[in-house]
């Protein structure tokens, strides 16, 4: 059935709870395959990075990865899940042109990490506990463009080109159990849970988990129950889903596009479908298999996998502090408030405040910079903060020139404009630019007492007690020094000159 009208979020709300599945695949940040020694490095032309065993040549064999199962180990752990002694790969069979084996290695009913949680944060401050089902290893799949047609799929295209490179990259598959009792919330534990999986994930330093490019995908699985039945409903698949945006607004959707279907009477069909950046809409893919329709069984080319203890306590004991246990540390340490730290970190610059003040800055500084001027100008250029053309150390400087009253606010802005241009370091800009704050007192002096001389009136005002009328001679100053006075001096200074107090 074709809904072309969707019910309300309010309506679909009111009548049915939604249940939602999230399963999370990370790729590995290993320098080679998962079962292979080609390498995985990005921009190699296209089928350069391939061998027999990734190409699913007859008489080729795989070999485990060994980092690919410590950072498997490593996820589980850190997901607090149950970390399996024993477990196997599995072939999970199926047709796609871009798996050149025609069937996908990977963990079936014996995952390496199970029934784990993540304790999530929503932005009002209540915390959310998205139960973990399993994390397993896999392998990914190669890589189709669809050529000729007008939307980059396979339907209208004149052909299709495929790229093994990416064929065999090691993921996790990370699989939550059935998220129930979010309510209406259930869009923003969506996002919430996959943008703390991430931070997790790149503390672990086994994955850039960078969205936009693949590293990190999601695949929002919801259905839709009348309120107080227990059974589930059907469930679609939303695919591939590359931002925490783009999360929200698919569980969204499709909560509202289920309640448009069974409020008409219709049946949802269990089928993958695709998600539309342009409008947040989601369309049809393909009917969604059963787990037996793969036909699993064990890989026979591969030994169990059997972590010891010791090495999975010594790995546990080696893990870093986990991102919501700092968060709450940094909070404390720079006396922000919780909703201010979910600022900073919906911003994604936590980590280029805390390398900020650890090359000398203060904390309330750091901050100020990179959630005002820098996050501005990563907004405008539609980039991630980090991929600015600014480090910590500069931003730590310009702290620096400021604190010292090398410059002022409006003076530092320019120096970070001439930073991100690349005209150097910020000392280097100051010098270029001539962005010193005019300190000398006798130049300070003249230009107060001209500012004096040119605005009889105001000064008048000034004499007389309104010494507020002090901020339009102060504003004269500035526009004559090109705003490279100490604002502060020179109001000191000006009422100095009239015999004003505050």
């Amino acid at each position: 059935m074709t809904v072309t009208e969707l019910v309300s979020y309010e309506d679909a709300l009111a009548t049915y709870e939604p249940v939602m599945g999230l399963e999370v695949h990370v790729e590995l940040g290993t320098k080679t395959k998962m079962f292979c020694g080609c390498s995985t490095a990005l921009g190699a032309e296209p089928n350069s990075q391939t061998c027999p065993t990734c190409l699913g040549m007859p008489g080729s064999l795989p070999v485990v990865n060994a980092v690919g199962v410590e950072s498997a180990v490593k996820i589980g752990l850190a997901l607090h899940c149950e970390i399996a002694e024993w477990c196997r790969f599995a072939r999970k069979n199926y047709f796609y042109p871009d798996m050149p084996k025609n069937f996908q290695t990977s963990q079936y009913d014996e995952p390496i990490a199970f029934n784990g949680y993540l304790d999530v944060q929503l932005e009002d401050g209540e915390v959310f506990r998205v139960e973990i089902e399993r994390a397993h290893m896999e392998e990914d799949t190669g890589k189709s463009t669809h050529v000729g047609g007008a939307t980059g799929r396979i339907h209208g295209a004149s052909h299709s080109l495929l790229d093994y490179n990416r064929a065999g990259i090691p993921l996790i598959e990370i699989v939550t159990k059935p998220i129930v009792g979010a309510g209406e919330r259930a869009p923003e534990v969506a996002k919430a849970y996959v943008a703390e999986l991430r931070e997790l994930i790149k503390a672990l330093g086994v994955s850039e988990a960078r969205m936009e490019m693949g590293q990190m995908r999601c695949d929002v699985n919801l259905s839709l129950r009348p309120k107080g039945a227990e059974k589930f409903g059907t469930r679609s698949e939303t695919k591939n889903v590359n931002s925490l945006r783009s999360v929200e607004r698919a569980a969204r959707f499709e909560i509202q596009r289920h309640a448009a279907v069974l409020g008409a009477g219709g049946t949802i069909l269990q089928e993958t479908r695709h998600f539309h950046e342009e409008d947040g809409s989601t369309t049809s893919g393909r009917i969604k298999e059963e787990a037996e329709d793969y036909r699993y069984f064990p890989e026979p080319d591969l030994v169990p996998v059997a972590p010891s203890r010791e090495w999975v306590e010594e790995l546990r004991a080696g893990l870093p502090e986990l991102p919501r246990v700092r968060r709450n540390r940094l909070r404390e340490e720079w006396g922000i408030s919780e909703h201010e730290m979910q600022s900073v970190l919906n911003a994604g610059v936590i980590d280029l405040i805390t390398a900020t003040i650890e090359a000398g800055a203060d904390a309330a500084s750091a901050r100020k910079w990179w959630m005002g001027e820098l996050a501005r100008r990563a907004n405008e250029e539609g980039i991630d903060p980090t991929a600015l053309p600014i480090t910590p150390a500069q931003v730590a400087r310009v702290a620096a020139l400021v604190a010292e009253g090398a410059l002022n606010d409006k003076l530092a802005r320019q120096v970070i404009e001439g930073v991100l241009a690349g005209e150097g370091d910020p000392d280097a800009v100051v010098d270029k630019r001539g962005l010193k704050v005019v300190s000398d007192e006798g130049a300070l002096g003249t230009a107060v007492d001209e500012a004096i001389a040119g605005n009889p009136a105001i000064a008048d005002k000034i004499r007389g007690g309104k010494v507020a009328a002090a901020g339009a001679l102060v504003g004269a100053v500035m526009k004559a020094t090109r705003g490279q006075a100490d604002a502060a001096r020179v109001r000191e200074l000006i009422l100095e000159r009239l015999g004003a107090t505050e």
